[in-house]
């Protein structure tokens, strides 16, 4: 009897969070650059360092689709910095944004991800 390889879908979402998670660091980054044009010099640093997270995080979710163990690690070790920069965000009163929208992808789009990437190490080779 031949028994069939049952592989889950759990990267494939996790994945597309990812995908969802770069892109909007991609936005900001890019919406970052016109007060850089518009003389507040240091934007055009924080507009980089966001285009270049967004791109780490692409690639991270690449190698996640691919199951690789170390893109699994680094995703994972990436939504617990997210998570705690979220929270000392959240937590210190310098005027952050605490809608439900920012609740939802500063901390329930790391969450969820790291749920989905909690997985047996079989899943990835």
């Amino acid at each position: 009897m031949i028994e069939a390889e049952v592989r889950s879908s759990r990267p494939e979402a996790a994945f597309v969070l990812l995908l969802l998670q770069a892109m909007f660091w991609v936005i900001a980054g890019i919406s970052a650059l016109p007060f850089a044009i518009a003389g507040e010099v240091f934007m055009i640093a924080l507009g980089a360092a966001s285009i270049l997270l967004g791109l780490a995080t692409l690639l991270a979710a690449i190698g996640v689709l691919w199951r690789r163990r170390i893109s699994r690690r680094l995703v994972i070790a990436l939504e617990v910095i997210c998570l705690v920069g979220s929270a000392i965000h959240l937590a210190v009163p310098i005027g952050a944004n605490r809608g439900l929208v920012s609740v939802m992808v500063n901390l329930g789009l790391p969450v969820a991800v790291i749920l989905l990437l909690r997985k047996p190490k079989e899943a990835f080779s």
